[in-house]
């Protein structure tokens, strides 16, 4: 058996015991009282013993009530009461006339053991009430005490974890002051923690990249996330460039608390990143120089050659007519060859404008449809009349899906068929495909489309998706092409327009 329940008989048995002998002394104190008021003579002073012995059966009644309550205490009093009444019939004259006294105080023997053994058994209730509310509070004290141990684990596994980050975290108020800060953040800041809390995280930079303002966009409820790739500028001066991602934090009733930031050093990304831009730079302009020596050689080497005819011609007319023709032909070509390449050396400044992409896209399709008719090319549009506008320069976006279209007849010219343009948005861009039912563009040469001086037509220039990549990159989307044996789909992304604080600008 285990120790409690051993405990459990062990106390039992010394309540009763405890019982036992409570009724063992109410007995020895009733029969103590009685035995005086038997072999105590009523004759001469003794009456005034008898009133005495009989205010003696009270000890009793209050002990029993004491110990036992009401039940106890009116026992008690009626166990002394029938002694009393009869030695009271007997020898104090009974009950009536000058002896009412008596039958009064058998009636204060009742009162007096119900009325204290109540309140008696009223004290034990209001004593197991606190006992038992002093256990749940025991019981309470506990669970808060197991809580407050697991809050403060999980207070230390956070910081531990947030301590290992090698990113910088920082934790922001719903007034955009911070609130925490990582050891990492300290590091890439050159501040520490007590230096930042509780400032507003916009003065802890000398220049923030804008940073505040997207906290308190997030905050605000505007939007939930932000990532972009900002330079901040730490009060000790220096420049760091960080990829900083600012989210929402929230309590779980949906409660702003607050914002989390996190920023991550990106600088010798940077630095590498331009250097491979740099190498790729080089690399085009070989590649340019390469293609322009090529393009200007072949005209060059025809007008050479048609020059030997004019010297030999001695004056015959239908031949220097025809190598003049032939001169001026090649001439002519390395006029569009120049115009092509000063278009992509020295592309206009774009001028850009909350543009309608649909409107761009009807006068595309008006200006190309004769000419894709005459190659029996018909035009598909697909274009919702609900589309978002874009910041772009109309003309350039002109220029864009006008050399697409023509490509795209361009590459169907022998056989027809159907170019199907459409538009959708999706993800804060909108995005306009050019698909075409031609022979499709071989895999080897699928990577090479926007290459200068790439042109599977001999009059071509090989500048026309060169400079459309161009003005693509310069308003911040981007171009893909898609190819197989059923043709091909060059598909623009441009990000969608926004009016902020009366200035028109683009989501990025």
């Amino acid at each position: 058996m285990s120790d409690g329940q051993h405990a459990e008989p062990t106390a039992e048995m010394l309540r009763r015991k405890q019982k036992v002998r409570a009724v063992v002394i109410v007995v020895a104190m009733l029969a103590v009282v009685s035995g005086l008021h038997v072999y105590t003579n009523v004759a001469g002073g003794a009456v005034v013993l008898h009133l005495l012995y009989r205010r003696l059966y009270y000890i009793p009644i209050l002990y029993a009530a004491f110990v036992f309550g009401a039940r106890g205490g009116l026992a008690t009093a009626v166990a002394a009461a029938v002694p009393f009444m009869l030695h009271a019939q007997v020898t104090l004259g009974g009950f009536t006339g000058r002896n009412l006294d008596n039958a009064l105080e058998v009636m204060m023997y009742l009162v007096t053991g119900l009325l204290f053994g109540t309140l008696r058994d009223m004290e034990e209730r209001k004593t197991a009430d606190l006992r038992q509310v002093s256990r749940r509070l025991e019981e309470a004290y506990k669970k808060l005490e197991e809580r407050a141990i697991q809050l403060i684990n999980i207070q230390d596994y956070t910081q531990s974890i947030l301590r290992s980050i090698t990113s910088g975290v920082l934790t922001v108020g719903p007034d955009a002051s911070v609130t925490t800060v990582n050891p990492a953040a300290e590091r890439l800041l050159g501040m520490s923690e007590y230096e930042m809390v509780p400032k507003s995280i916009g003065s802890i930079f000398s220049d923030d990249g804008g940073l505040e303002g997207d906290v308190r966009k997030v905050l605000s409820g505007r939007i939930p996330l932000i990532m972009r790739e900002v330079t901040l500028t730490t009060r000790g001066g220096r420049e760091v460039s960080v990829q900083a991602s600012t989210s929402r934090m929230r309590a779980v009733g949906g409660r702003i608390l607050g914002a989390v930031v996190t920023i991550e050093d990106v600088s010798e990304i940077r630095a590498l990143t331009d250097q491979l831009i740099r190498a790729d730079r080089l690399a085009a302009m070989g590649e340019l120089t390469a293609g322009v020596a090529h393009e200007v050689r072949n005209p060059l080497g025809v007008i050479r050659a048609s020059v030997q005819l004019l010297e030999d011609a001695e004056c015959d007319a239908s031949r220097i007519h025809d190598a003049g023709a032939v001169i001026k032909q090649e001439i002519d070509r390395l006029d569009k060859v120049i115009k092509a390449l000063l278009d992509f050396g020295r592309p206009s400044k774009p001028t850009m404008l909350l543009t309608d992409v649909a409107d761009v896209l009807t006068d595309v399709v008006l200006f190309t449809s004769r000419f894709a008719s005459q190659s029996e090319v018909v035009i598909e549009e697909h274009i919702p009349a609900d589309l978002s506008p874009v910041v772009a320069d109309p003309d350039q976006l002109k220029q864009v899906f006008l050399n697409l279209i023509t490509n795209a007849v361009q590459a169907m010219e022998d056989a027809g068929g159907t170019i199907v343009l459409a538009a959708t948005e999706r993800d804060d861009f909108l995005e306009v495909s050019v698909t075409d039912s031609g022979p499709g563009i071989p895999p080897s040469d699928i990577g090479k489309v926007f290459d200068p001086f790439y042109s599977t037509r001999d009059a071509g220039t090989g500048l026309g998706l060169t400079i459309v990549h161009r003005i693509i990159d310069e308003h911040d989307g981007h171009i893909e092409v898609e190819s197989g044996p059923d043709g091909t789909t060059f598909k623009v992304s441009l990000p969608v327009g926004i009016v902020d604080d009366d200035t028109t600008r683009s989501v990025r």
